[in-house]
C-alpha cells in the first residue's frame, strides 16, 4: 500500500494509526493510550492536534475519556443490552460521559394496590424514589423506583445523594431473575419538565420487574427521549 503521510494531516495520522491497533487487538478494552504529551513528542505536534484525534475516536466509540486517568480504549458496546440490566452510569462513563444523578423524591411507604402488594408483600413496605440520570450537564433520562423494604432492607439507610438507585442495586441485591418490556410513550407534562423536553416528544420506557431467588425485589421505569438512548441485545440460538 502507498504510504498516506503526505496526503493526510498529523491528526488523522495519529487516529488512523490508534484505530488500526484498537481494530487489530493491538490495543484491548481498557487499555490505557499515550498520553497527550507522549502523542505530541511521537508526531511532533500540537496539543490541539492530538486533542482532535483523539476526540474523533471518543465520538466513533472507540476510546473513553476517564477524569484525572487519560483515555482508555471502550468495551464493545454489548453492555446495554436488554437481556442484561444495564448499569446507566458505568455506561455513560464508558462512553466518556460526566454522569451525574439528582434524586427528586423518596419517600418509605405502605404498599397501596395489588401491584404494590405484589412487590412488597400483604402489609409490606416499599421505598419509592424518582430521579433524573444527567449526562454532560444534560438530562438523559427520568427514573422511578419500587423497592420492596422485605427483599431490601438496608436500603432504608441509604440517602441517594450520589450513587444511583440502579448502582446501588447492582452492588447490593444479587438478582436471579428480570422482567423487561418497553413501550413508546409520548412524554407527559412532568416527566417532560424533569427531561427539558417538549410535552408529547416521542420517549423510549423501559419498565422492569426484578427477583432474587423467587422474592420480588424492585419494579423500575426509565423514559428516555427518543434521540438520547438505544438498547442493544445480542441473541444465540437456543442449543437442541
Amino acid at each position: 500500500m502507498p504510504d498516506t503521510h503526505d496526503t493526510v494531516s498529523v491528526s488523522e495520522r495519529i487516529r488512523l494509526d490508534l484505530e488500526r491497533q484498537i481494530l487489530s487487538g493491538g490495543l484491548k478494552p481498557d487499555d490505557r493510550i499515550p498520553l497527550e504529551r507522549e502523542l505530541m513528542e511521537m508526531y511532533d505536534c500540537s496539543r490541539m492536534t492530538v486533542n482532535k484525534a483523539v476526540s474523533e475516536l471518543v465520538s466513533r466509540g472507540l476510546i473513553v475519556r476517564r477524569k484525572r486517568a487519560g483515555s482508555f480504549v471502550a468495551h464493545p458496546p454489548s453492555d446495554s443490552t436488554i437481556l442484561d440490566i444495564p448499569d446507566i452510569r458505568l455506561d455513560l462513563e464508558r462512553k466518556g460521559y460526566a454522569y451525574a444523578y439528582r434524586l427528586l423524591h423518596r419517600a418509605v411507604r405502605a404498599a397501596k394496590g395489588a401491584e404494590e402488594v405484589a412487590l412488597a408483600g400483604k402489609g409490606g413496605r416499599l421505598v419509592e424514589l424518582r430521579g433524573v440520570h444527567r449526562a454532560d450537564g444534560q438530562p438523559f433520562g427520568y427514573e422511578r423506583r419500587l423497592v420492596s423494604l422485605a427483599a431490601v432492607p438496608e436500603i432504608k439507610a441509604e440517602d441517594f445523594a450520589e450513587t444511583p438507585p440502579g448502582t446501588w442495586l447492582l452492588a447490593h441485591v444479587p438478582w436471579s431473575q428480570a422482567e423487561h418490556r418497553i413501550f413508546a410513550v409520548g412524554a407527559d407534562a412532568g416527566i417532560a419538565a424533569h427531561l427539558d423536553i417538549s410535552e408529547g416528544t416521542p420517549c423510549l420506557m423501559l419498565e422492569r420487574r426484578t427477583w432474587a431467588n423467587g422474592a420480588p425485589v424492585t419494579h423500575v421505569w426509565q423514559t428516555f427521549p427518543g434521540d438520547r438512548h438505544s438498547f442493544i441485545g445480542a441473541l444465540t440460538r437456543r442449543q437442541a
